[in-house]
């Protein structure tokens, strides 16, 4: 967690000082995206957990997902927004792909879906990340902090531009 390090301890603050919680649906990542966020500073005040959704029915049982092809942009949104659902946040992030070895829906390995939302601002992007199984998942982990972290702050940006009421400030 060396390089993702930084950008944790930058959730963290933002999270902290925006009081914002932080969930994760993670598939490909198997609960290594969360175990990185929880070993953040404070974690236990800004971190709720994780929803670790490897199995389709869980996705859909758990999380809501009704996409019938798992590794979409769309499944990560709803992944996204189902840990939000579920664990009480106002941001969360999401993981589904192929990690390889072999492809999966048609997807060749290392193809990624990572979404975060956060209150009502969203973002997924498709990834196709290079070299074997523990590669794929190192570079998910990671893109997946940053774009939480960009997010977030997307998200306070648009909300200090507007008041209470919704006016602009």
């Amino acid at each position: 967690m060396t390089e993702g390090k930084p950008v944790v301890e930058a959730i963290a603050s933002l999270a902290k000082r925006h009081q914002i919680h932080v969930g994760v649906a993670e598939s490909l990542t198997s609960g290594a995206l969360s175990a990185s966020l929880g070993a953040g500073p404070d974690a236990s005040t800004w971190f709720r957990g994780a929803v670790v959704a490897y199995d389709a029915e869980v996705k859909a049982d758990v999380l809501g997902v009704r996409s019938s092809q798992l590794v979409t942009a769309d499944c990560a949104l709803q992944m996204a927004r189902g840990a939000m659902r579920v664990l009480g946040t106002e941001a969360a992030v999401a993981t589904t792909g192929v990690g390889g070895p072999d492809p999966e829906e048609g997807e060749p390995p290392g193809t990624v879906y990572v979404a975060a939302v956060v209150h009502d601002h969203d973002h997924c992007e498709r990834f196709e990340f290079g070299g074997g199984p523990d590669d794929v998942l190192a570079s998910t982990i990671s893109r997946a902090q940053r774009m939480l972290l960009e997010v977030m702050g997307d998200a306070l940006a648009a909300g200090q531009r507007t008041t209470a009421t919704g006016q602009s400030a």
